[in-house]
């Protein structure tokens, strides 16, 4: 078939360059394929232009910015601060996300990955056809084909986005901190997010459905971050619907529904940060042949393969927690599998979950609730970040590390937490249940004095009825 004129035969294309699709791109040229990419935007996706690579920028200079209006508890004092937010916004954009994005570009380029920048449509089961911004397109009929073109951000149809409605990527290329900030959506994202600028000194109001905000989360992991939310002046009304916002001379007038209610709040800007939808809607993809749920997700198998067995399907267009860091590992398996790697398969036992909220919360594997409905007997152990001597020697004592252990075996199964660097310390036990380990096995592995990961050892040993320093 010749499309356009002239049709490109080609090995193994990727569409789109995130998280998932430059690690499989890249995988797979490392298997000896060669591999075309196509991105119709910025190499590095969402994740590093637009999502969490400038946000955790973002929540770094609130963080810091913070630390110069407060008086410490050691003596510390700091003098006049100032925050000159176009430059905070440059140094995002240019030392942090420009290097990350042009040394992702540089890693393809060092694989021999060849990248074509266009939008991707399938013409058929074999054949896409690329359009570029300018120009005439190409088509390229492949071997195989990776899909990891992500998802984007779920629209209101009574706040449709604009310079006054923003997306998360609206709100993080703000030109100026707005001084009301309300934010619809009190998920992971909406709290770092209302955080961030709660820190740059907004005054910040989150709209929550639900009875509460972070509400992936256990309730009391959820505590120490509401405190702090509190300590920032931030206003957090749960059980809430927007209605609807009319722009007046004053601002943006916001209106939502609480206990039967019309209420109303005044905001120079509006965030709707209420989730993500995948991005299979947009490929022309009933032409490939490919079979999608009824929430335009793609069935994958252990290979991440589809129906389509030559055409694979990784990260937020399959289902399973939109995360960065599982994209990477399905791309890998997807990569791995079109080489014919023996053994091959996506079977993780546990993806590690973090909110970047201040306090930051990590989970990983199972809770007490979910295991008992698995029939599992538990045991549970928690070590105070008070306890903790390095968390004294750094004052940031708020919060806790628990761990979950299968009560016949001492198993490790799960872990939450929530505390300063908890988005460190969750890894040691992610390590720990993909490998089967036991309490004992993390008692007998010294940890450096003093560590916040100490704290793993001294809940293992409270799991053991040895705690030391309980």
């Amino acid at each position: 078939m010749v499309v356009g004129g002239f049709t490109n035969e080609v090995e193994t294309v990727v569409i789109g360059s995130g998280p998932g699709g430059y690690v499989a791109a890249i995988r797979a040229a490392q298997l000896g394929q060669k591999v075309v990419i196509i991105e119709k935007e910025s190499i590095g996706g969402v994740c590093l232009n637009v999502g969490c690579i400038p946000s955790k920028a973002l929540i770094h200079v609130g963080q810091e910015y913070a630390k110069t209006k407060e008086k410490t508890s050691y003596g510390l004092t700091y003098g006049d601060s100032n925050l000159d937010f176009s430059e905070v916004q440059n140094w995002k954009n240019q030392d942090v996300v420009s290097k990350l994005t042009t040394g992702v570009e540089t890693l393809l380029k060092k694989n021999k990955v060849t990248i074509v920048k266009g939008e991707a449509h399938f013409v058929s089961k074999d054949t896409i056809f690329v359009t570029p911004e300018d120009g005439l397109g190409e088509a390229y009929r492949f071997k195989d084909l990776i899909l990891a073109v992500g998802g984007r951000p779920i629209a209101l149809k009574s706040f449709p986005f604009s310079d006054d409605i923003l997306d998360s990527s609206g709100l993080l290329n703000l030109n100026e901190i707005p001084k009301e900030l309300a934010i619809i959506g009190g998920g992971y994202i909406g709290m770092e997010l209302a955080m961030a600028y709660a820190n740059l000194g907004s005054h910040v109001t989150v709209l929550e459905g639900l009875d509460r905000v972070l509400s992936n989360f256990e309730s009391d992991l959820v505590k120490p971050v509401l405190l702090q939310a509190e300590k920032l002046g931030m206003t957090i009304i749960t059980q809430a619907k927007a209605s609807h916002f009319e722009k007046k001379k004053d601002g943006l007038h916001l209106f939502y529904q609480k206990d039967d209610k019309e209420e109303e709040i005044l905001a120079d800007k509006i965030a709707v940060l209420v989730g993500r939808r995948p991005n299979t809607d947009n490929l022309s993809i009933e032409l490939s042949g490919i079979e999608l749920d009824e929430r335009g997700f793609i069935p994958v198998n252990e290979q991440m393969q589809t129906n389509q067995k030559h055409i694979y399907a990784i990260g937020d267009i399959t289902k399973g927690p939109s995360l960065a860091h599982k994209a990477s590992f399905d791309a890998k398996i997807a990569a791995e599998a079109i080489s014919q790697v023996e053994g091959v398969a996506n079977d993780y036992l546990v993806i590690p979950t973090v909110a970047y909220t201040q306090p930051e919360i990590a989970t990983v594997g199972l809770t007490k609730v979910a295991a008992t409905k698995e029939g599992i007997d538990t045991k549970l152990a928690t070590f105070k970040f008070a306890s903790n001597g390095r968390a004294l020697s750094m004052e940031n004592t708020s919060g806790f590390l628990r761990l979950v252990a299968d009560k016949k075996d001492n198993r490790i199964i799960g872990a939450q937490m929530v505390g300063q660097g908890a988005s460190e310390l969750i890894a040691e036990i992610t390590l720990a249940i993909e490998n089967l380990m036991t309490a004992e096995d993390l008692t007998l592995t010294i940890h450096n004095h003093p560590s916040l990961s100490e704290m793993v050892m001294d809940a293992s040993e409270i799991l053991l009825g040895q705690g030391i320093h309980q």
